[in-house]
């Protein structure tokens, strides 16, 4: 029910997948307007595939955290997730009120002993592929242990959700000098770089080493996440505007336009945000995944998509089997051996 626009867009999501990624092993549970929804699994032809679980309880989008958590049970944000609590879902996605999804830790808790707090994780395009940045907004500052969480948990998404091999880890800083960074980026990159975690640590990157795909894995707080990730979205809506402009701005303007009509297909498709669309809430003791509130049906079929490849992936052994050598590192004694890992 939540994002911008509703049952239309979640249910259009729901088709879409289908369309391009087939039905086989998949169901939909879609908690919300019984009403509503049933018009539009109607209309989108989904009706094998999916269940309505009546619920006439919302979490608006403007509604604060602490009275969504207040008032949300019942809701078919709180409802959702409790299929996955319960096992009968495998995963959860929502365009709705980001500060709502609290509800996700509340009902969940976090996947593993010492992991503090969840990380919500974008798929950013670069010009080497997929580069996976966490943390982009659940959490406002993060400590050095929080910050190797975070490498922890990106590099299992990546290897999960975009099939790479041993996916390389940055650190975002304001410089790649060791001596750069305040004290927990510095502690955070000490404890990649000498201990035996098995990740493929390749130090600090900059805000231009994002868009080059410079690592596979960029970690940072979730301000300075989310700070970027709004300028990365606004600066490729301000190209594409000045490139319509331009390419519509004279006859022989838009001749050329018609003749690089393919090329322009091409690069609109890689900048596109809902190809990209679905950052999973990782940390989780179940899969639960963000939509943006303003994505089309074909954005939050990809959401679809992000949490089905997360279901069907090793992704929570990975990061479980990390986070318990990491325990083992932060917290053995010198005359306790630490397993290593080759």
């Amino acid at each position: 029910m939540g994002g911008d626009h509703g049952p239309p867009v979640t249910v259009g999501g729901v088709r879409e997948y289908l369309k391009r990624h087939g039905g086989e092993g998949v169901r939909f549970l879609l908690h919300g307007d019984e009403k509503a929804l049933a018009a539009e699994v109607k209309k989108a032809g989904v009706g094998e595939v999916c269940e309505i679980r009546a619920t006439d309880k919302v979490i608006a989008m403007d509604e604060k955290p602490a009275q969504a958590m207040r008032r949300g049970k019942g809701s078919s944000m709180w409802n959702a997730v409790e299929t996955v609590k319960t096992g009968e879902a495998a995963g959860v996605v929502s365009a709705g009120n980001t500060g709502a999804m609290a509800i996700s830790k509340l009902l969940l808790r976090m996947s593993a002993k010492g992991l503090e707090r969840p990380a919500i994780v974008a798929s950013w395009p670069t010009l080497n592929g997929i580069t996976a940045v966490l943390d982009v907004g659940a959490n406002i500052t993060s400590d050095a242990e929080q910050l190797v969480d975070f490498a922890i948990m990106g590099e299992a998404f990546h290897a999960a959700v975009h099939g790479s091999t041993n996916p390389s880890i940055g650190i975002l800083n304001v410089g790649s000098e060791d001596m750069k960074g305040h004290e927990d980026v510095r502690e955070a990159a000490t404890i990649l770089r000498d201990n035996p975690f098995g990740l493929n640590y390749h130090g600090f990157v900059e805000g231009d080493d994002i868009a080059k795909g410079t690592v596979d894995v960029v970690v940072t707080d979730g301000f300075t996440g989310n700070i970027a990730l709004k300028t990365a979205e606004g600066t490729a809506r301000f190209i594409s505007t000045l490139m319509k402009e331009a390419l519509t701005s004279s006859m022989q303007a838009k001749a050329g336009a018609l003749l690089a009509l393919p090329a322009l297909r091409q690069m609109r498709a890689r900048i596109d945000p809902g190809a990209i669309n679905g950052g999973p809430l990782l940390g989780l003791n179940g899969i639960v995944v963000k939509s943006h509130g303003g994505a089309d049906a074909k954005g939050y079929g990809n959401a679809i998509r992000v949490t089905v490849d997360l279901a069907r992936s090793d992704y929570t052994a990975k990061v479980g089997a990390n986070l318990k050598r990491l325990d083992a590192v932060l917290h053995s004694t010198p005359s306790e051996p630490v397993e290593t890992v080759s």
